[in-house]
């Protein structure tokens, strides 16, 4: 609630991603039959931050942002401003990377599963960037690599920019593989297990052959348990910023 209505993230996209979820027909079905049928990640206040963040990131970064305390010079490249601090924003980001971890012991148990609010892929180990605060794949990665069965993961990461963050976690048992816009944020690029930048104005064509190649190369040479992909939708043609022409 309250969120500036002409902030450049637009907030209210979450809800509207859920009520096209439970008004999209298919087959005279919705996607989701009601708000009763989408999974729930765990409270809050049950996350064992230990084990999730505090392992894997830096923990001066991470209390701060929980307390609502990250200083001007580590919330200006977040994007959020004076929003930053807003208990309802640090419990989203944190709800957000509960729900991808939920996402990844879903697929593990049906196959896939989908958090359509997560993504945020240009959190690092020590701060914040590009409207992500805490990196979901990377967490999700980590807490699921814990598991007996799991030894390979694999994030595909479709955004237009480089997953630059998630590339600069080292985590014994995840593969990073990017495909992006080469001319586009970040202007310096991270290294990833694998880097695809592609040239402003790739079509439909261009774009789904070099994605096959990618993504089979990767597979093959990883042999991932899991796969978590990053679909960013701002490859589209009609992005004010994303510089490709995929339809």
């Amino acid at each position: 609630e309250d969120w500036p209505p002409n902030h450049t993230f637009p907030m209210d996209k979450f809800e509207r991603t859920a009520h096209a979820l439970l008004s999209t027909l298919i087959d005279t079905r919705p996607l989701v039959q009601s708000v009763e049928n989408f999974f729930r990640p765990l409270d809050v206040e049950k996350i064992p931050y230990e084990d999730w963040f505090f392992s894997i990131m830096d923990r001066g970064y991470v209390t701060r942002f929980l307390e609502g305390m990250l200083t001007e010079k580590e919330s200006r490249p977040i994007g959020f401003k004076d929003q930053t601090g807003r208990p309802e924003l640090i419990e989203r980001t944190v709800l957000e990377v509960a729900g991808t971890v939920l996402a990844c012991q879903l697929a593990l148990e049906w196959g896939i599963a989908s958090n359509v609010a997560g993504g945020t892929h240009h959190a690092s180990p020590t701060s914040g960037a590009g409207y992500t605060i805490l990196n979901d794949l990377a967490v999700a990665s980590n807490v699921l690599l814990q598991d007996d069965g799991i030894q390979n993961i694999l994030v595909v990461d479709c955004d237009v920019h480089q997953g630059d963050g998630t590339a600069k976690f080292s985590i014994p048992g995840m593969s990073t593989l990017s495909l992006h816009c080469q001319s586009n944020y970040p202007l310096r690029k991270a290294r990833s297990t694998y880097d695809v930048g592609m040239d402003d104005g790739c079509g439909d064509e261009e774009y789904l052959r070099i994605l096959a190649e990618s993504v089979n190369t990767a597979i093959d040479e990883i042999r991932p348990d899991l796969v978590l992909y990053d679909a960013g939708v701002d490859v589209y043609e009609s992005d004010r910023l994303g510089r490709l022409d995929v339809s």
